[in-house]
């Protein structure tokens, strides 16, 4: 299955110090697993919105529980909100419109 996630909100920085701590010790890391999710073929697409502190990308999973195993793995998963959709396949939602469509003309 394929999902859409976005990962925003996360929190500022009240200083330098506190700003090189969640850099080094959450941001950096995160990216890191990213990028390994990246090249396990995990993460299909994504990246950042310009500009925002958010995260985006269309995530490969075989069940919602492998999916939020994969999002709790990451560092910032506790200093960010989630929002996840499932996506649906084009080939299996025109499959149903051609369903309803059949129903439709009996």
């Amino acid at each position: 299955m394929k999902y859409l996630v976005i990962g925003s909100g996360g929190p500022g920085f009240a200083s330098p110090k506190e700003a090189l701590k969640m850099l080094e010790e959450i941001v950096l890391p995160s990216f890191d697993k990213l990028i390994k999710l990246e090249k396990k073929k995990k993460i299909l697409a994504g990246g950042l919105p310009i500009g925002d502190r958010a995260f985006v990308f269309i995530a490969e999973a075989s069940s919602n529980e492998e999916l939020d195993q994969m999002l709790r793995k990451l560092p910032m998963w506790g200093s960010l909100d989630w929002e996840v959709s499932a996506l649906q396949t084009f080939e299996g939602r025109a499959a149903q419109e051609r369903s309803i469509i059949k129903e439709l003309k009996k």
